[in-house]
């Protein structure tokens, strides 16, 4: 449960790279190893970047959000629609960075629960203000750290569909596929079921 990891700010080197999510699942369903992925995507440059410090970067947000899916899972990713991997996608963000789920737990849950669609800069900053109270970690992040922490959270909800447009703030509730709800319900994930929206 993502309430045991601790708070961190590595979201700033990894957003919500959905094109890079499916090629580590594709490889890993063809059975390669982490360590063999990890070395084919940065030998090959896999992932197309130019820079490859943001590939070092962003390689172990993307294997470890891999790594949490099982196979069923996995298997949705490559077969299902886009919109499936996605959210499938947006699942693992949230199951291995505890400050974007709480954000989407307590924030966009919310607001989806009392039919507000709504995102304001207000919410984003009241949100780190709040978690700057309850944890020293968190409150020793530098202003820019902050700052592209809200941007990267309002990226990947933008690129998972959650957030329609950047600039009005508004909303838009997911439909879930009723396979991959009674799956995530199944394997005991149904926090993350209703975060996202769902009833569970």
């Amino acid at each position: 449960m993502s309430t045991e990891l601790e708070y961190s700010a590595t979201l700033t080197g990894a957003s919500f790279m959905f094109y890079e999510f499916k090629q580590v699942v594709s490889l890993r369903m063809k059975g390669f190893s982490e360590q063999e992925i990890r070395q084919k995507v940065l030998l090959e440059n896999l992932f197309q970047y130019q820079v490859n410090a943001s590939l070092k970067r962003s390689l172990p947000s993307v294997l470890r959000r891999v790594s949490i899916l099982d196979e069923m899972l996995c298997q949705m990713v490559l077969e299902q629609s886009l919109e499936a991997g996605k959210l499938i996608n947006l699942y693992a963000i949230m199951k291995t960075d505890r400050l974007f789920f709480e954000f989407v737990n307590e924030v966009i849950r919310e607001k989806l629960e009392s039919n507000h669609y709504l995102l304001e800069k207000k919410d984003l900053n009241l949100y780190f203000v709040s978690k700057a109270e309850q944890d020293t970690g968190v409150g020793g992040w530098t202003e820019q750290t902050v700052t592209k922490l809200k941007n990267v959270i309002q990226r990947i909800l933008l690129e998972s569909g959650v957030l329609k447009d950047k600039k009005t703030g508004e909303l838009s509730r997911l439909l879930m596929d009723d396979q991959l709800k009674q799956h995530l319900v199944h394997i005991g994930d149904i926090a993350y079921v209703r975060a996202m929206g769902e009833r569970g």
